[in-house]
Formats: structure tokens, sequence, C-alpha cells
């Protein structure tokens, strides 16, 4: 148990109760819960110290038990002195119960550490109780960060913690999108000033159940269609509910898709016309090498996203990536030139007659095929 729970800070009884040496039915019925003479938060001491044993059949009963504690115990040990590990271990399994939660922030053992943990299970309801406490969010930042990540917070919750950060510049190391979120709170804060802002937590839960039933497989589908006429890429009529919800949203709830949502919305905003928004996307915490080989070919994405993805070195050990890039005219020629470096023949080939890349590009295929032959 970490932090560990003294064993020397037990009762005789108890100390039996949870001795390996002691008569398995014994240890058995104190994992159920049935601990004679012992006061409830030593009783709960008892089983969560069991649901560590060795034992392994102990050790299923005592955490089963814990799950399903009767009230009387649970009540009366959240009402008394328990050890900070003994809260560690138990707020993880009631993180979704508001009338429990309740009193476990409110007990005084309660450490910051399991505040994060219990931030990153919690329920709306819990989330909200969670982040009412700001000297605690701005003592421990990663509060704020597992609340912001967890898809069960309010959009209006994530963005009040987000906003607090914000206003008392902490920096957000856990969320990828950070520096795009700050930007975006800060300009609606400025936008807003005589206003109170009231992010719309039901446009939100609704873009979330239209989200889950849209599914995108990035390796044969597109969000998006090269339209021949106008030669502009537009939405595939399967994904206009999701776009036409996203559209709606606010840049700091369009960032907060980009954190929590599914492919199909990570295709479409990384071509937001608004660059925070696109950033956001490509950093998404969720996104998979398929998606970025999409994104980097496409045409309809900022300069700044395939700076970013030329710059990760993981993404760019894909040569299907490397190529995508070099062919987008988009991307800044600096990034092209290097990565022309790594191309076969063909394609080098291609790229020196293709007319949809930059005159750059065409030029520097050609050089690399000069002096590949030179050198062979």
């Amino acid at each position: 148990m970490d932090p560990a729970v003294s064993i020397d800070s037990l009762s005789p009884v108890a100390r039996k109760m949870v001795d390996a040496a002691s008569p398995a039915p014994m240890r058995q019925m104190a994992a159920k819960g049935v601990a004679p003479g012992l006061k409830p938060a030593e009783a709960l001491t008892v089983i969560a110290l069991l649901s560590e044993s060795a034992d392994d059949a102990v050790a299923a009963t005592a955490r089963a038990t814990l799950g399903r504690l009767p009230d009387p115990i649970l009540r009366g040990a959240l009402a008394g002195d328990l050890a900070p590990g003994v809260l560690a271990l138990l707020a993880p399994t009631y993180a979704k119960n508001l009338a429990v939660m309740e009193r476990i922030v409110a007990h005084p053992a309660l450490l910051p550490e399991t505040v994060v943990l219990i931030a990153s299970l919690a329920s709306e309801s819990v989330a909200e109780l969670v982040a009412t406490n700001e000297r605690l969010l701005l003592a421990h930042p990663e509060i704020i960060e597992k609340l912001y990540m967890n898809k069960a917070t309010r959009m209006s919750t994530a963005d009040r913690v987000l906003e607090l950060a914000v206003r008392n510049k902490v920096e957000l190391k856990g969320i990828p999108a950070y520096k795009e979120a700050a930007a975006a709170i800060g300009q609606e804060l400025v936008a807003e000033a005589t206003a109170e802002r009231n992010p719309d937590d039901v446009l939100y839960v609704e873009t979330e159940a239209i989200a889950k039933a849209i599914v995108v497989d990035p390796s044969v589908e597109d969000t998006h269609r090269l339209d021949e006429e106008t030669g502009e890429e537009v939405v595939e009529e399967k994904f206009l509910p999701i776009h036409a919800q996203l559209a709606m949203m606010t840049i700091s709830q369009r960032i907060r898709r980009c954190m929590l949502g599914n492919a199909a919305e990570r295709l479409i905003l990384v071509r937001d016309s608004n660059r925070l928004v696109a950033a956001a996307a490509i950093k998404s915490p969720g996104i998979q090498e398929n998606e970025v080989v999409r994104i980097a070919a496409s045409r309809n994405v900022s300069d700044d996203v395939l700076r970013i993805i030329a710059l990760d070195r993981e993404w760019t050990r894909s040569h299907q990536i490397k190529l995508n890039l070099v062919q987008n005219p988009r991307t800044p020629f600096a990034f092209s030139a290097k990565l022309i470096l790594h191309l076969r023949e063909h394609e080098l080939k291609a790229l020196a007659r293709s007319k949809n890349v930059t005159g750059a590009v065409s030029t520097a295929a050609r050089q690399q095929l000069s002096r590949r032959n030179v050198e062979g």
C-alpha cells in the first residue's frame, strides 16, 4: 500500500487478522468485513491491508468488500482516523459516488496525490466537487490537468479550472495542447470581460454523443474529399453532423474536443481555420499514425500543422509521412528539402516531373537524383 500503513498502529486484534500466520478462515471473515470488536476505521484498515495480501483468495475477497462496504462501516470509518494509504486505496473505487466522495474529499488525511487520482476517474458531479477547491488546484496543478482530460468533467468546469490556471500563470504540462487552450481562454476573457462566460455544456454533451456514433478508419477513408470543380476539400456527407456540432463550439471547447474526441473530430479540427484549434488537433494524445498520414497529405491544413508533423521524430520515421509532406505544397520548403534526402529514386523522378508540387521541390528532387547518379 502506498503510502504504507503501519501495522504497529493497529490493535492486537486487528494485527492478528492481517497476520499471514493466522488461520485462513479468520482472515477470510475479516476480508468480508466481519471484524468483531473493531471500530469502523480499523475494520476498514484491515480490509484495505488484506486487499493487498499475498494470499490471492483473501486479497480477492477484500477487494470485493471494498467495492460494497456496508454503509455503517464506510460512514463510521470516514468520520474517524484513517491512514492516507487507506484513503488512497478506497478513493478509486468510489470516485463516481458523490455521497461517499464528499466525505473522502473532506477527510483531513487525504493526500493531494489521491485527489489527482480521483480527478482522473471522477464522475461529472465528483469532478465538480473537486474543482471547487481552488487553493488545492493551484498548489497541485496536476489535479487541473486530470480534470481537464477527464471526459466526464463538464465543459464549463474544464473551462473554469483552465481559466484559474491561466489567471494565476500556472503552466499545465499534462495537457498536450495547453499553450493553445490557454491562448483561447485568454482571448475569450478579453472578448467577454464585461459578460459572464457560459460555455454550453449541453452542446458539448450532444457533440460527444454524435461523435460516438460516427466512426472513421483513417487508413481507408477521410472526413473530407477533394471537389474536382473547385479544387477545395469538402466534408463528406457522413461527417456533416459532427462537423456542424463542432462549428457551433467556442475555440476552447473545440480545443478540448481535440484532446478528448475521436479520429473523425481530429481530422475535422486539424483543418480548422483557427490555428490554435488546428495545432491542438495534431497534438492530441489520441492521434494515431494513420491519421497523421492523412493529415500530411491534406492541402487544407495550415503550415503550422505540417511543421509540427515534420518536427516529430516518431512520425517522420514513417516513409509515407515523409513522402506526403514533401508532396504537399503547403509544407515549408526547409522541411521538404531535408525529407527529400530519404526518398526513393522512383519517388524523386515523380517529384521532378510533377506539376502538383512547388518548383523548389521539383528542383531539389532533380538535384538529389543527379547527386545519386554521380555517386553511383
